[in-house]
């Protein structure tokens, strides 16, 4: 789906990605609001674009999908630290040739061997290990990377995997160095990018400046970027509006939010798109009284998303399955199919009096209430929809209480499953199976957080990975989509679309339509006051 664009944006966005000269100015200082406090400078620990906006400027990947293309998808997808790829007959053995003469911020020259360590540390095979590595799972077909030179590597997979080129050319997906520790890299990160670290200070802010040695000449320019820390997304508002940020965090404008800004600030740039990031429950499966999955159906029933989407959107964001829904990705459920899962059809009053049986099957009831914690994330994006939660709850015997918890912790404790019932987003890094399936819902997998396991489906994961032609595969994703909704894997409540605004002089900067992590390099961007 295209993106909306308000006020000339995309006739600006075009002629950059068509190549039409404009006059770009190098100098200034981009200056974006931070919506929290990263909780680590590490792109490959950490599961959240509070890490990637800021840091992804700093790295390159061997693949990137084109900045100045709205869409992502295999055919964006451009070189980067590769300059060509190549694959051998039998599609298992994938050959990067590299750039020659990149250095790395601190003037090491950047090799194959540096592609080889970086896969070592995702495949966990190598001498220095992640504290966190959400993504591992996303490699689970690598079988070994090899240096065949110094201007060289190859991926060696277990089996074919088209996939593996939109996988690497996430924002999520940077080449880090050999020589620089693992340790280092959460708070002093070294990359080959068009900008370099300067600061991190935690709750206030980060520093990051133009790299004046960086490989693709010309680029930066901008001088630098800076990121103010400002939890509070009405006093960020109210900021932007006065003119002290140049472009709001993206995706923080909700729908309601950007009639206000259009009206304050009426020449501001303003994009909605889709954002590849859905609202949804991950509930604790080991632990009473959600280890009974009677329980965990009433949950579903209980749901009235449009309720949801109405409130928080104005109407506009989408109700879908764990794929992305047809309207902005390509692999969701059809609405037909969606709405004959139990829980997900348009009758929600029929779904509570189902769910309220179940709940009086097993002696709770309106004298005898549920009472449990539901946990989210200390940012509007978690904490609203949380609220909404909380009222639709009461409807099935539920006496819930809102638990904030802070960003740094988050991650952290949904991992060891320090939770019972948890209103959780989720982005995607790339609208493609493989991630989201590996990701999310594979039995080892570290981002699995609501520890549902099913080999079966582990199985049809793989299937459908090796498959080549895109409508079986479409057909096999569909089938596993439904198994999952039916299981209860991850409830989804709803599919996001929101706004990032910029004021009229920031240019040449193109918001992602199905990604909300992959188009943060700024390489490209300048201000022209």
């Amino acid at each position: 789906m295209r993106p909306i664009v308000l006020l000339g944006g995309l006739a600006a966005a075009l002629m950059c990605s068509n190549g039409i000269a404009l006059a770009q100015k190098s100098g200034g200082v981009l200056k974006m609001y931070h919506r929290d406090n990263p909780p680590s400078t590490s792109i490959h620990e950490e599961a959240t674009n509070s890490t990637v906006i800021p840091f992804m400027p700093l790295f390159n990947n061997l693949v990137l999908y084109d900045q100045g293309k709205a869409q992502n998808s295999p055919q964006a997808i451009v070189p980067d630290l590769a300059k060509s790829w190549s694959w051998s007959a039998d599609n298992k053995d994938l050959t990067f040739k590299l750039q020659e003469g990149v250095k790395w911020h601190d003037g090491q020259t950047f090799t194959a061997k540096d592609v080889v360590c970086t896969f070592d540390l995702l495949t966990g095979k190598g001498e220095q290990k992640l504290r966190r590595n959400p993504r591992q799972s996303w490699y689970g077909n690598v079988d070994r990377v090899t240096a065949d030179s110094d201007d060289q590597v190859t991926v060696h997979l277990k089996r074919p995997q088209p996939s593996i080129l939109s996988l690497l050319a996430s924002g999520y997906s940077p080449i880090y160095p050999c020589h620089v520790p693992a340790a280092q890299m959460r708070t002093k990160p070294v990359g080959t990018g068009p900008f370099k670290f300067v600061e991190f200070k935690q709750n206030e802010g980060i520093k990051i400046a133009r790299n004046p040695d960086y490989w693709k000449k010309g680029r930066p320019y901008l001088d630098g970027i800076e990121f103010t820390v400002v939890p509070n997304r009405s006093t960020a508002m109210l900021s932007f509006v006065s003119g002290r940020f140049d472009i709001t965090f993206p995706w923080e404008v909700t729908i309601p939010l950007l009639a206000d800004i259009k009206s304050q600030v009426p020449n501001a740039v303003c994009t909605v798109t889709s954002m590849n990031n859905s609202t949804n429950l991950i509930v604790n499966r080991d632990a009473p009284p959600f280890d009974n999955p009677e329980i965990r159906k009433a949950l579903v029933l209980a749901l009235d998303r449009k309720a949801f989407i109405d409130i928080l959107n104005h109407g506009n964001a989408e109700v879908g399955g764990t794929m992305q829904p047809p309207k902005d990705g390509v692999w969701g459920l059809p609405a037909d199919q969606l709405a004959s899962v139990p829980g997900y059809g348009s009758d929600v009053e029929k779904n509570r009096a189902e769910a309220r049986a179940i709940m009086q099957r097993l002696g709770y009831g309106p004298d005898k209430r549920l009472k449990i914690k539901v946990g989210a994330r200390g940012i509007s994006l978690y904490k609203d929809p949380a609220v909404i939660l909380l009222g639709q709850l009461k409807e099935i015997y539920v006496d819930a209480e809102l638990e904030i918890i802070d960003t740094s912790q988050w991650f952290t404790r949904v991992a060891r499953k320090d939770y019972t019932v948890g209103l959780n987003t989720t982005g995607n890094g790339v609208d493609d199976p493989d991630q989201n399936f590996f990701e999310n819902f594979s039995c080892k997998s570290e981002r699995n957080y609501t520890g549902y396991c099913n080999p079966e489906i582990d199985k049809l994961f793989e299937v459908q990975s090796a498959e080549p032609d895109i409508d079986k595969r479409r057909k096999l994703v569909w089938e596993i989509d439904r198994k999952l909704l039916e299981d209860g894997a991850r409830p989804i409540v709803m599919w996001n679309r929101a706004a990032i605004c910029m004021q009229p002089y920031v240019k040449g900067y193109v918001p992602q339509v199905n990604s909300v992590y992959n188009g943060f390099r700024f390489e490209d961007v300048w201000l022209d006051r």
